[in-house]
């Protein structure tokens, strides 16, 4: 729920973006106004899913595994930059080395986003800072969200039972040992039995 309502929310904001930066979408579109404030908003509300996700004792323990960088995860990001794959050359808890760096620099993608922002937003806010260099940054940084934000898209889509685990909270024993051995070692040892519960929230 919070991976879902936090990616319809960047969604929004980017397509916003768009429509106001790009002259043949701003055009069609109309209304500059209102896609402003659409584009603000969305923007201001992302971390609002996070911060309620923080009320779920499951959720807090995902951030925890999130924010821990474990020794195979260099193993992981070895054999990503060597283009090895498998289970034994890239070992993965529940997430793997690629979704811990992806959340790392998102969140403080969206904190940088969301301060030039203000900056652009409420010219006195912080009168040292020139608005010009709140939009150079905010720019710059959202070309780079983009093309991260596409990647991350883009590698869902050629996994279809990663997104049915986003979608259902399931995943087959059989795709957890492939891709994250680690977890299905903890679930095993933890349970007996194999990870039914949710992959990402």
């Amino acid at each position: 729920m919070v991976h879902r309502a936090t990616g319809w929310l960047m969604l929004v904001c980017l397509g916003s973006a768009a429509c106001l930066y790009l002259g043949p979408l701003a055009q069609l579109v109309g209304r500059r106004h209102l896609v402003a404030m659409v584009h603000e908003w969305s923007g201001i509300c992302l971390p609002v899913p996070l911060l309620s996700g923080l009320l779920s004792r499951e959720f807090r323990a995902d951030l925890r595994r999130l924010n821990r960088f474990a020794a195979y995860d260099r193993q992981w990001l070895n054999a990503v930059r060597r283009r090895r794959s498998g289970p034994e050359a890239r070992p993965a808890g529940k997430f793997n080395a690629g979704q811990k760096v992806y959340a790392g620099w998102i969140a403080g993608a969206v904190l940088v986003m969301m301060f030039t922002g203000l900056l652009m937003w409420r010219t006195g806010f912080l009168p040292d800072i020139s608005r010009t260099s709140a939009i150079f940054v905010h720019d710059v940084l959202a070309w780079a969200i983009t093309v991260v934000v596409i990647g991350h898209m883009r590698k869902a889509y050629q996994d279809p039972e990663a997104r049915r685990g986003m979608r259902t909270g399931r995943v087959s024993r059989s795709w957890a040992a492939r891709h994250h051995p680690r977890w299905l070692e903890e679930c095993l040892g933890d349970e007996g039995a194999g990870p039914q519960r949710t992959k990402e929230r």
